[in-house]
């Protein structure tokens, strides 16, 4: 689709913010050509998150920065806690580690702009700012998934064969897994994002969103953007259904296989072992199928504002809390770095 013409006189005076005419050949859908005198190319774009009130943008500035600041800190805890602590040295913790340097990636992806966005007038992002922030917050998101699967099998090996799994899950094996993981979600996006910044942007420039979401950001752009919708909607299904399969596969062996342990004793700590990993895989896949694997998401673009809250900002900010409350291991691990922590100080105090 193809918007726009000549601008005249009294026109120039209405110029969003952020534009800049220009002389360009367009492309259509079909492969036709359209030359369009001094059209308006999109600079800049305006985030529009949540309109509010001076006072209320405050409020809501301060509660955000509180969860931000919470899920960097307590996700950069776990990484450091993880490094130090040898009883932490295996991999499942190696694969968690990657988990959590996923979600501060995520979440710093679009948290800071949103937080700028609350106190400043002025909510705009360059487009190069737009194109690099949208690139690293799907890479991340989908380096997540494929981690998530990740974890799901190394918990199928601990819990279905235990004899074997010093042999299998090897250290050369884990990293070639990690490596997988990041690489296998560069690749799920490179198609699109290619195909996306291509795209011309000829204004409005508004953006009904916190950040730069594919879906808003699509729908902004003076072209016919429908092949790039549906190859969105299919990296999206193959991705979300072949790492839901092999996590839902993973779990029925070990859901069959726990329950045929003899005593109770050992089922719950069989369970507790994947307790944590089960919980943030639900609310992960929940809100991702629901937001991205549909083909046109235009219609929904406010829900999609309340599940991006949930899915880059609640999430995250409960990950380290859900990883650590209900791991004995970590908990251990973590009272006796604190310790160490409090005897380093009064040494230093004491000298």
């Amino acid at each position: 689709m193809v918007t726009g013409g000549n601008l005249g006189e009294g026109e120039d005076n209405i110029l969003q913010e952020g534009t800049r005419r220009n002389k360009r050949t367009l492309f259509t859908g079909n492969g036709q050509s359209i030359e369009m005198e001094n059209w308006t190319l999109v600079t800049e774009f305006i985030l529009v998150g949540i309109p509010t009130t001076r006072v209320v943008g405050e409020l809501l500035f301060l509660i955000f920065l509180l969860a931000y600041l919470v899920t960097v800190l307590g996700n950069a805890l776990i990484i450091t806690l993880i490094i130090v602590d040898y009883r932490l040295q295996s991999p499942m913790y190696f694969f968690l580690s990657n988990l959590s340097f996923s979600e501060i990636l995520t979440t710093t992806c679009a948290v800071p702009k949103m937080l700028e966005g609350f106190l400043s007038e002025r909510k705009t992002i360059s487009r190069g700012g737009c194109s690099v922030q949208s690139y690293f917050y799907f890479l991340s998101g989908c380096t997540e998934f494929i981690i998530f699967a990740v974890m799901s099998y190394d918990r199928y090996v601990a819990i279905c064969s235990p004899l074997q799994y010093p042999v299998i899950m090897t250290g050369s094996l884990c990293v070639r897994l990690v490596i997988l993981s990041w690489v296998g979600g560069f690749l799920l996006i490179l198609p699109s994002t290619v195909l996306k910044a291509g795209l011309p942007y000829c204004g409005p420039n508004v953006i009904d969103h916190f950040f730069c979401d594919s879906a808003p950001l699509l729908h902004l752009a003076c072209a016919d953007i429908r092949i790039i919708e549906l190859l969105d909607f299919l990296s999206s299904l193959v991705l979300l259904i072949s790492s839901l399969s092999l996590t839902v596969v993973s779990y029925v062996y070990i859901i069959s296989t726990i329950l045929k342990i003899p005593s109770g004793q050992g089922q719950r700590k069989a369970f507790a072992t994947c307790a944590s990993h089960f919980t943030v895989v639900s609310m992960g896949y929940g809100i991702s199928i629901f937001v991205y694997v549909r083909p046109s998401q235009k219609s929904s673009l406010h829900l999609n504002k309340m599940l991006f809250l949930l899915s880059s900002v609640i999430t995250p900010l409960l990950n380290p809390f859900i990883f650590s409350l209900r791991n004995e291991t970590m908990k251990d691990a973590l009272k006796d770095t604190l310790a160490k922590g409090q005897s380093f100080l009064k040494g230093l105090m004491s000298t």
